[in-house]
């Protein structure tokens, strides 16, 4: 027994000193790398606005109030006879606010305002080939439509939307007789502290430049008969060529003062087409 332990200590001791050796030879593990940055996510660039076509049928997806007016002219239709038509849009509907006016003008003539504000050309385009003007026969349609399409169609655009309009009129309603409104001035509008910002000025500039350009254009609709172009916009004006706060409060919709110069101006042709 003796022997067999002084054999057995050498091979502990040589083991132990291989265990050793190799601790301390051992390579140490690599330092972890550093987290790379992150890099900001580049934002998308906003989508550009897509432009529809101003002379398609085109409702107001979404807009009850448009769908009740539509529904609203259909009934009208179907109520009574209708000698004098206003087709267009806030303006047009804004008749509706000088009683006193539209009676003692248009009253005679079995009238009917089908103006909805906010319309565009592509909006009245489907209201028309949605019932709008079937089964009535008056005999002047008065339209004028196109200050909503001047944010961002062309002048070119709004008038061969005008142009279809017209065509569709008299489509529906042979014999009737249109007029042709050119589209109104507009002009720089407030914010609600009262003031004209350089953005309001570029963009009133902006639409002022499509409306006139579609106004040439029109004109040249005026057969003489059937179709005639009538231009009130100096009406609209002081001396200065600037529209008066008094008569569009907002530079666009008229006041009662300026619906009272749109009938002045315009009574002398209508009195004529309606004959």
């Amino acid at each position: 027994m003796p022997l067999k332990k002084s054999r057995l200590a050498p091979l502990f001791l040589l083991g132990l000193l291989a265990t050793l050796a190799t601790a301390q030879t051992a390579t140490p593990a690599a330092p972890a790398a550093p987290a790379a940055p992150s890099t900001p996510t580049a934002s998308a660039p906003p989508p550009v606005p897509e432009v529809v076509d101003a002379s398609a049928a085109i409702p107001k997806v979404g807009n009850a109030r448009f769908f009740e007016m539509h529904e609203q002219f259909l009934a009208r239709s179907k109520e009574g006879p209708i000698g004098l038509l206003f087709l267009g849009d806030s303006i047009t509907q804004g008749w509706r606010g000088v009683p006193h006016i539209w009676e003692h003008y248009y009253g005679k003539h079995q009238p009917a305002n089908f103006g909805i504000g906010g319309d565009q050309t592509q909006h009245v385009i489907w209201r028309i080939e949605n019932g709008e003007l079937d089964g009535i026969t008056p005999k002047v349609v008065v339209l004028m439509l196109g200050t909503n399409n001047a944010g961002q169609h062309t002048g070119d655009q709004i008038a061969a939307a005008d142009t279809k309009i017209v065509e569709l009129i008299r489509a529906k309603i042979p014999g009737v007789k249109v007029l042709l409104l050119a589209i109104f001035p507009r002009d720089a509008r407030r914010t609600p502290t009262g003031l004209i910002t350089e953005a309001a000025v570029s963009d009133a500039g902006k639409r002022m430049a499509a409306i006139e350009r579609a106004n040439a254009l029109l004109a040249k609709l005026d057969d003489g008969v059937n179709v005639r172009f009538l231009n009130i916009g100096a009406q609209f004006l002081g001396k200065d060529g600037r529209i008066p706060w008094t008569i569009m409060p907002d530079q666009l919709h008229l006041s009662p003062a300026g619906y009272q110069l749109w009938a002045d101006a315009m009574q002398p042709l209508l009195a004529e087409m309606l004959k």
